[in-house]
C-alpha cells in the first residue's frame, strides 16, 4: 500500500515541475557529444564521414528517445513532437551507421513514429532494419542474438542490455506489421538469455554470458543491466500478445527478481550499482529504471501491487536527482563488460546522458499515470 504522503498536492506537483524540467533539456543531453565514443571509433580507423554518421545516433540516444517518445504520447505536445521528426529526419540526411545491437536502439521510438505517422519513409527503415535482424543478425550457439556492438565483436556472447536495445524493437515492428514470425523471436531472445544471464537463486541476472569461455565473466549483478530487464519483461507485454508457458515463464522471472530487488533497496530509496554490493556508488538510471519496471508490472498485474512501494520509496531520491537545469546526476557511463573482477564497475564514471534523462521520465510518467489511474491510496 502507498503513503498517502504522495498524493499531497506538493509532492505531485513536484513531480510534474521535474517532469517538464526533463523535457525541456532532452535536447541538451541527446545532442551531447560523446568524446570517448567518438575516439574509439576513430582507433578503428574510420573516416569523419563514417564516424559521423554514429554521433547521435547508438543506444544512448535510443533509450533517451524512447522515453521523449513515450512523453509525446502522454501530453500530445506538438512541439515535442516536432524534436523527434527533426532528429530522425537530420540522420536519414547523415546516413545510418553499420547495424549492430547498439545502433538497433533508436529504430524501437522510430517504429512508434512510423506507426503513428503512417509515413512509408519512417516505416521503410524499420523494415529494412527488422529484416536485418531476423535472419542476418549474428547469432551465439542456440541461436542468441551476439551482443555486436559498435566497437566490439563480443563472440559469442549475451548480454542482457541485448534485450532493450534491440529485441524490443523486433517485438513492436512485429506488432506493427502483424509479422507474427518477429513477435515470436523476440520472445525466444528473452528465453534463452534469461537461460544464461538470470541466476537461480537469487532471480537477478548477470551482465553476460560467454559461450566460449561458458561463464558468466565477472558474475556481477549490475545494476543498470538488470533495471534493463525490470522494465523491458513490461514492456515486451506490451508489444506481443505472450500467452501461455512462455508468458508464465517470464512472470516468474520478473517476480523473482523484483523479490530480491525489493530486499537491496537502500532505506533512502536507491539501488547500487552492483546491486548486491553497498560499498558500490548508488545509481540514478538502475534506480530509475528498477522503479518504473516495478511499478509498470504492478499496475499491469504482473507483480503483486505491494511492490510499489519500492517505487515510491525511490520517488524522493530521483526527484533530487535532477538539478534545476533539468539534468539528472548520478547516472554512471556507458558500461562495457566486467570480465575479470566486479570492481570494474564501481570506477566506471559518472556524468549525464540521454538514458539517464530517458529512464527518469520513464519513471515520473508511470508515477502520473499511477496517480491518474488510482492506483496510489
Amino acid at each position: 500500500m502507498f503513503y498517502t504522503e504522495i498524493m499531497q498536492p506538493d509532492i505531485t506537483n513536484s513531480v510534474i515541475k521535474k517532469f517538464t524540467l526533463l523535457a525541456d533539456s532532452f535536447q541538451k543531453t541527446l545532442y551531447s557529444d560523446d568524446i570517448v565514443f567518438l575516439e574509439n571509433l576513430r582507433k578503428k580507423n574510420l573516416q569523419e564521414k563514417e564516424i559521423k554518421k554514429y554521433e547521435f545516433w547508438e543506444w544512448p540516444q535510443g533509450v533517451g528517445l524512447y522515453g521523449f517518445w513515450k512523453y509525446f504520447e502522454f501530453t500530445r505536445n506538438t512541439h515535442y513532437f516536432n524534436i523527434l521528426r527533426e532528429y530522425y529526419d537530420r540522420q536519414m540526411e547523415i546516413g545510418f551507421p553499420e547495424r549492430n545491437v547498439n545502433t538497433t536502439a533508436p529504430l524501437l521510438p522510430l517504429s512508434f513514429l512510423a506507426e503513428y505517422t503512417g509515413e512509408g519513409k519512417y516505416m521503410d527503415i524499420c523494415s529494412d532494419w527488422a529484416e536485418w535482424i531476423m535472419y542476418n543478425f549474428p547469432r551465439t550457439e542456440e541461436g542468441g542474438f551476439q551482443h555486436i556492438t559498435s566497437d566490439s565483436v563480443n563472440d559469442q556472447e549475451l548480454w542482457d542490455d541485448t534485450l532493450f536495445m534491440a529485441v524490443l524493437f523486433l517485438a513492436n515492428i512485429g506488432r506493427i506489421l502483424k509479422k507474427t514470425s518477429y513477435c515470436d523471436e523476440a520472445v525466444y531472445q528473452f528465453m534463452v538469455h534469461a537461460k544464461y544471464l538470470a541466476d537461480r537463486k537469487t532471480g537477478l541476472w548477470y551482465h553476460g554470458w560467454t559461450f566460449n569461455g561458458r561463464n558468466n565473466f565477472a558474475g556481477a549483478f549490475w545494476g543498470r543491466g538488470n533495471c534493463w530487464i525490470t522494465a523491458a519483461i513490461p514492456e515486451l507485454f506490451s508489444m506481443v500478445q505472450c500467452t501461455g508457458p512462455s508468458a508464465r515463464f517470464l512472470t516468474e522471472l520478473l517476480k523473482k527478481q523484483v523479490q530480491t530487488l525489493a530486499t537491496c533497496q537502500d532505506s533512502d530509496g536507491f539501488w547500487h550499482t552492483l546491486i548486491d554490493d553497498r560499498t558500490s556508488y548508488r545509481e540514478a538510471s538502475a534506480t530509475s529504471g528498477f522503479s518504473y519496471g516495478i511499478l509498470r508490472a504492478a499496475n499491469m498485474g504482473l507483480i503483486d501491487s505491494t511492490y510499489r512501494s519500492c517505487a515510491e520509496k525511490a520517488l524522493e531520491a530521483i526527484l533530487g536527482c535532477i538539478s534545476d537545469d533539468g539534468i539528472v546526476q548520478e547516472v554512471s557511463y556507458g558500461t562495457p563488460m566486467g570480465r575479470e573482477t566486479k570492481d570494474f564497475y564501481k570506477n566506471i564514471p559518472i556524468r549525464p546522458m540521454p538514458y539517464g534523462q530517458a529512464l527518469a521520465m520513464l519513471f515520473l510518467l508511470e508515477i502520473q499515470k499511477t496517480i491518474k489511474g488510482g492506483g496510489f491510496v
